[in-house]
C-alpha cells in the first residue's frame, strides 16, 4: 500500500501542474501582482490553491453527489464566471498602473481570497481534470482510505500554492522594473486575454445549452 508521504508527494506534483497550466486566473493573479504588490498576489493564489484543494478533495473522497451538482450546474457557473471574467478583463484595460494600488476601494487580503476563490469554484470542469488525473495515477476516487485522500488534497493545495509563490513572487520582482508605459501595455495586453477568456467560458456554456 502507498504510504500517505508519497500520495502527498504526488499530489503535489499534481497541484503544481494543475496550476501552471495558462488561463484567466493565471492572468487575473499576475494583473493583481503588478496592481498591489506580490503579497495581495500570493494571497489571491493562495485562494486559487484552496480552490483546487477543495476539487481534489471532492474528487479523492469520491464525493459523487457533490462533484454531481456541480457538474450539472456547469452551464449557470460557465455563464457567471465568464461574464465576472469579461467584466474584470474590461475594468483592467481601463485601469491606469497604480490607481488600483491607491484607491480606498480595494479590496483588503481577505476579500481577495475569498473573491478569487469563489471565481475559481465557478469551474466545475476543474473537477473532472482532478478526477481524470488521479485516476491517470492509479489513485481511484473514493477507493481509499479518508487518510490518503487528506494527504492527496493537501499535497494538491501545497504544490498549488507553491506554484503561486514562484510565479506572484517572480512578477513581484519584475514589477518594479518596468516603465509606466510597459505597466500600461501590461494592462491592455492581461485584460484582452481575460476579456478572450471570458467570453470563450461563455461561449461554451452557451454550446452546452443548445
Amino acid at each position: 500500500m502507498e504510504s500517505a508521504l508519497s500520495l502527498a508527494i504526488r499530489g503535489v506534483v499534481v497541484g503544481f501542474t494543475i496550476a501552471a497550466a495558462v488561463g484567466p486566473i493565471s492572468v487575473l493573479t499576475i494583473r493583481r501582482t503588478i496592481a498591489h504588490g506580490q503579497l495581495y498576489g500570493l494571497v489571491s493564489g493562495l485562494g486559487v490553491a484552496s480552490a483546487d484543494a477543495s476539487y481534489a478533495g471532492i474528487a479523492a473522497f469520491g464525493l459523487t453527489a457533490v462533484s454531481g451538482l456541480l457538474v450539472s450546474g456547469r452551464v449557470l457557473l460557465g455563464l457567471v464566471g465568464g461574464a465576472i471574467i469579461v467584466l474584470l478583463g474590461i475594468r483592467t484595460i481601463r485601469s491606469r498602473p497604480g490607481e488600483a494600488a491607491t484607491t480606498a476601494e480595494r479590496p483588503g487580503l481577505g476579500p481577495a481570497f475569498a473573491s478569487i476563490y469563489a471565481l475559481t469554484m465557478t469551474n466545475p470542469m476543474t473537477i473532472l481534470s482532478f478526477a481524470a488525473v488521479f485516476a491517470g495515477l492509479g489513485f481511484a476516487a473514493g477507493a481509499t482510505t479518508a487518510g490518503d485522500a487528506a494527504a492527496l488534497t493537501i499535497g494538491v493545495w501545497a504544490g498549488s500554492g507553491l506554484w503561486w509563490v514562484v510565479l506572484t513572487s517572480l512578477v513581484g520582482w519584475l514589477r518594479g522594473r518596468v516603465s509606466y508605459r510597459g505597466l500600461v501595455w501590461i494592462n491592455r495586453a492581461s485584460g484582452t486575454a481575460l476579456v478572450a477568456f471570458g467570453l470563450v467560458a461563455i461561449a461554451l456554456a452557451s454550446g452546452a445549452v443548445g
